[in-house]
């Protein structure tokens, strides 16, 4: 299999284009056109997984985290980054990364944490703007059927938990063909008016290219007549953060035994108990605790993230239970949900589990 393959798969899944402004996600060493036999997938990807790769007969490793997530001058083994990527280099293991992209769509790291905790995911706790157009095309009415099929099968019309979505008004529509033209209806010099329908659909800006290009295939016309919408409104299938529930609740100590028993972890940071059960949930894997502000907005008994720092906590107030795992142990099992996707794509192609913990802090 082509290395290509398995990266356009990730990426009809996570798209590259919903990464956030910071990020490095995508190839990072490598020709996307090699063959390979066998990848291997790691949350971070470090010399020790590089020698891992090696030794399993892996020619890509999959990693989580960027390893090149600011910029270099010089590829000199002074740090971890650079030896790492010389590791790579000199092995000829093919290095990718699918990083906030992954973190950005519902299905996602977040929902991996979910699943892991039996959470039934309610919604996204901070839905990523800009992220919805409307698309507009006028078409003779007797290719309607043809093209909303074309527009449909190339992701246009997704509105939630919901598909195929399309609205269609009639009317007339003129036109007059000049020299050169090649009109499928009408005559040259001639104004034409035709019975015609205006269709439009609703979709992802990260599909835009596919749909005007399965819309233009399936038109009869020459020239399309077609508007391009943004749209503010909020796209609740990507963004950052999820909301979750049980269907009973927790006590604050049953909770906080959940994410030790689960993440396998020693101990979880959390601020002060409010003696109140938990059983609405925001969650974000990683840094999360710029979304403290929207966790307590959302009304949760609880918010579970990493890295959350000391005067971060005081950001609670009072109002819900915030847990700290740790960024590891909150993103440890999306390699997990990484083979899981690729082996349902792809099941007779070897897609392996780093077996190196790379979480870089040890409690004593």
């Amino acid at each position: 299999m082509r290395i290509k393959e398995l990266t356009s798969a990730l990426e009809a899944w996570a798209p590259r284009s919903l990464q956030e402004d910071y990020d490095n996600s995508g190839f990072q060493v490598g020709d996307p056109e090699r063959e390979i036999t066998a990848a291997l997938v790691c949350l971070d990807c470090t010399e020790a997984v590089v020698e891992e790769a090696v030794d399993k007969g892996c020619q890509l490793i999959i990693s989580h985290h960027p390893v090149i997530f600011r910029g270099l001058k010089s590829l000199v083994a002074r740090g971890y980054v650079e030896r790492t990527l010389l590791a790579a280099i000199k092995h000829d293991i093919a290095l990718y990364a699918i990083h906030t992209n992954l973190d950005n769509v519902v299905s996602g790291v977040n929902a991996e944490i979910a699943a892991r905790l039996g959470l039934k995911v309610t919604g996204v706790l901070d839905p990523k703007p800009g992220q919805l157009r409307k698309l507009v095309v006028f078409v003779p009415n007797d290719h309607v059927d043809i093209l909303r099929k074309a527009v449909f099968d190339a992701g246009g019309g997704h509105i939630g938990d919901y598909d195929e979505c399309s609205f269609v008004i009639d009317g007339e529509g003129t036109f007059r063909p000049r020299q050169g033209a090649n009109p499928v209806v009408g005559e040259i010099g001639k104004r034409n008016i035709e019975a015609e329908s205006r269709l439009e659909f609703i979709y992802s800006s990260h599909t835009e290219a596919a749909i005007l290009r399965a819309m233009n295939a399936a038109h009869p016309y020459e020239e399309v007549a077609y508007d391009l919408i943004p749209l503010d409104n909020a796209h609740q299938g990507i963004g950052s953060g999820l909301v979750g529930a049980w269907d009973k609740p927790l006590s604050e100590n049953e909770f906080l035994g959940r994410l030790k028993e689960v993440f396998r972890l020693k101990a979880v940071r959390h601020t002060r108990l409010l003696g109140k059960p938990v059983q609405r949930v925001a969650l974000c894997g990683g840094s999360g605790a710029f979304l403290i502000g929207k966790a307590k907005a959302a009304g949760v008994d609880a918010y579970l993230t990493g890295d959350v720092k000391y005067h971060e906590f005081f950001e609670a107030d009072g109002r819900m239970l915030l847990a700290d795992i740790g960024h590891y142990g909150s993103e440890q099992f999306t390699m997990h949900l990484i083979q899981r996707r690729l082996g349902e794509l792809f099941p007779t192609f070897a897609v392996r589990l780093t077996e190196n913990v790379t979480d870089p802090i040890y409690h004593f």
